[in-house]
């Protein structure tokens, strides 16, 4: 079976460097471009099996590049998911006649985009490699304090141990320490993705608890937990 490619469009260098790495665990080439002009060449030469494209770039903006994507015959079929910091219904209205097939908006999360690829390409690992760390976590949810202490880690998120209550899709926020090579401060935004409490524990080895999805992982942040993650993961 070939390898299905991926073309991700955006004039930021963060945001593409984002996007390919929510997409690390996926058997995918990935092809990046920072313009529509540039978009619509490697789609003519390269015919990608999905194409996540920013809406305002310089030059060739991210509809106009949709619209000649979807007036193509030979590249018409490809799935186009448009991705704007703002989501104004304006907007929403301009990619639905370009022809896109998706919409996303800016700052992307790491389980939305991961959904939204799967639905046109089922090669995409949602899950990310795991790794065992215990180290207390301090979060808030609407301002009061949810004491907790760590089983996992991933790049995308963890699995905090607690007594206390909370509801699925609860936003937080989390800040833990990474004790080496260095300590490093981790804050972030999260969200409780899912519940391992009660009678019907999905998974009896841990403790009770809940798994957390990162939100809004800062920069610095995202690249010390990667780099904590990638060193620790068991090899082969």
């Amino acid at each position: 079976m070939a390898t299905k490619k991926i073309l991700l469009v955006d004039d930021t260098k963060l945001f593409l460097e984002l996007e390919k790495n929510f997409l690390k665990l996926s058997p995918v080439r990935i092809f990046t471009a920072s313009s529509g002009e540039e978009a619509l060449e490697i789609a003519r030469n390269e015919h990608p099996d999905l194409i996540f494209m920013d809406i305002h770039m310089p030059g060739m903006g991210g509809i106009a590049c949709c619209r000649e994507v979807k007036s193509d015959p030979e590249l018409r079929t490809i799935p186009v998911v448009m991705v704007s910091s703002c989501g104004k219904e304006e907007d929403l209205e301009q990619c639905r006649q370009a022809g896109c097939d998706g919409f996303l908006t800016k700052p992307v999360d790491r389980r939305l985009f991961l959904e939204k690829a799967r639905t046109y390409l089922n090669t995409i690992e949602r899950r990310g490699v795991r790794i065992p760390y215990t180290t207390e976590v301090s979060c808030k949810v609407d301002g009061y304090a949810l004491p907790a202490v760590s089983a996992d880690l991933s790049i995308g998120g963890a699995y905090l141990a607690t007594d206390r209550p909370v509801t699925e899709n609860t936003e937080l926020t989390l800040a833990f320490t990474l004790h080496e090579p260095e300590e490093t401060a981790i804050a972030s935004k999260g969200r409780v993705a899912w519940i391992n409490s009660g009678n019907n524990r999905r998974k009896p080895s841990l403790p009770a608890g809940f798994g957390v999805e990162f939100i809004e992982l800062p920069e610095y942040a995202g690249a010390a937990v990667r780099a904590f993650v990638e060193s620790r993961k068991p090899s082969g």
